[in-house]
């Protein structure tokens, strides 16, 4: 079989199917590679790691129906060191052989029987504007856990209440929430982290996306022109994220973003000697930071900020507070204060749709 395809075209599709292939060892071979099937003039490019899979086709005037499947690392890294034009793939034995002109590499395949396709869905395909990951995913989205000890919380958490659709995510420290009104049938669901930070780049070029969705299989697919991607939905009851949300404050400060994203890295190159933690004393002259030390009055800077309420101090690991403030894009943000110990609610202002919880560092007095 001989296949003549655009080199960047191919190079793009490749790049993108291997970021569904597994990184960790497995008895099925081709789970780290993908598979490439020729069908009814269409390239059919396969990935997956078994939680999440990818597929999108190729037009070609290729005839011949052939199904192999090979490690991509190495054939990606082949092909960006081409120049621009058309490459000859062809498959001879076990091997794939690429050519572009006097340059030519060759390609073990691997065993493509075993090759696990997406799950069959036959739930009918709804259309929803990418907006809601362009724009709103971004705030939830990084509060998820990266860790594999409660998989619950790897994911974002999708639900309607009330006819206003929900996103919530939390790794027990802190939590994202964002409540809108509810123009798309989005199901409930726990979609995975990892899934969705890939499914927010096919957005980015996009306006309308298709959302179809398994409760049998416990499946959701979201579907970008010829391209398809499926993941498995994270099993179990996501925390009562309720209860962490403080009925009231005594103090509210509102500071300027940018000033106070500046500041906190500031604090920073101290406080990594000392955990990482960053004291807030909040006063009626604003915000005192600086790193959690026995030596007072030393590294501190002083943030302009309307604090209104209680003097208080609080402790916080900078990291989530880097976090969240490269997250959000507005010029002010709202702080609302309980007390040293409970949950501190971080705002945009103008934007009462979304908040941010942060859990503080609980420090002797």
């Amino acid at each position: 079989m001989k296949i003549n395809i655009d080199k960047d075209l191919l190079l793009d599709n490749l790049t993108t199917a291997s970021r569904f292939t597994s990184n960790r060892f497995s008895t099925v071979a081709s789970l780290q590679g993908i598979l490439f099937e020729t069908k009814n003039k269409l390239i059919h490019i396969y990935a997956t790691n078994l939680t999440s899979y990818f597929h999108t086709t190729i037009k070609n005037p290729v005839t011949e129906e052939k199904k192999i499947a090979f490690d991509p690392k190495r054939a990606t890294e082949f092909l960006s060191l081409l120049t621009p034009g058309i490459v000859e793939l062809e498959v001879e034995d076990s091997q794939l052989t690429i050519r572009k002109e006097k340059t030519k590499g060759s390609f073990a395949l691997i065993n493509a029987a075993d090759f696990p396709y997406p799950p069959i869905m036959k739930e009918k395909e709804e259309k929803i504007k990418t907006d809601l990951l362009k724009k709103h995913l971004p705030h939830v989205l990084f509060a998820a856990s990266s860790e594999d000890t409660r998989p619950v919380l790897n994911g974002v958490n999708f639900l309607t209440q009330d006819e206003e659709f929900i996103m919530v995510a939390t790794d027990g420290f802190r939590l994202s929430l964002l409540k809108m009104k509810k123009d798309d049938d989005i199901p409930q669901m726990i979609v995975p982290r990892g899934f969705l930070e890939e499914v927010s780049r096919f957005a980015k070029e996009e306006k309308e996306m298709g959302l179809a969705f398994s409760k049998e299989e416990k499946v959701v697919a979201f579907s970008f022109g010829d391209t398809r991607v499926y993941s498995r939905l994270v099993e179990g009851d996501f925390p009562p994220f309720e209860k962490v949300l403080p009925a009231e404050s005594k103090t509210k400060v509102v500071v300027e973003k940018e000033e106070f994203l500046r500041n906190i890295r500031i604090v920073s190159v101290f406080a990594r000697d000392v955990s990482n933690i960053v004291l807030m004393s909040f006063g009626k002259d604003g915000i005192t930071l600086s790193p959690k030390s026995d030596q007072e009055g030393q590294n501190t800077t002083l943030q302009e900020a309307d604090v209104e309420g209680e003097h208080q101090k609080v402790a916080f690991n900078f990291k989530y507070l880097l976090d969240f403030l490269s997250h959000v894009s507005e010029k002010k943000i709202i702080i609302e204060v309980l007390r040293p110990e409970a949950p501190v609610v971080f705002k945009i202002e103008g934007n009462k749709q979304f908040l941010h919880v942060i859990m503080p560092v609980r420090i002797q007095a």
